[in-house]
């Protein structure tokens, strides 16, 4: 599913238009994105949370030069989603 489709399907449910609902989508991400970026996570109870996981540093190899590369720590965004919203999901979407 694209920001396109999600956009169309909230402004079907609400008869909100499409533009207005296109800035409210796009402003709830950077907001998401800026609080993340301060170091903050972000949690939607009953959806999930955006939080900021820790890698270590570690030794990587590049393959086609045969050399080790030191990959140095860094934080990376994730999604959890909840856990309601997990077994929706178990419950719901087969297999394929």
């Amino acid at each position: 599913m694209t920001k396109a489709e999600i956009v169309e399907q909230i402004s079907d449910k609400t008869g909100i238009e499409k533009n207005i609902v296109l800035k409210t989508v796009e402003s709830f991400m950077d907001t998401v994105k800026v609080n993340m970026v301060k170091g903050e996570n972000v949690y939607l109870r009953g959806f999930g949370s955006f939080v900021i996981k820790k890698r270590a540093k570690k030794t990587g190899r590049n393959i086609s030069k045969n050399t080790s590369v030191i990959i140095p720590a860094h934080n990376i965004p994730s999604f959890k989603p909840a856990k309601d919203f997990t077994e929706d999901v178990k419950k719901h979407v087969k297999v394929k």
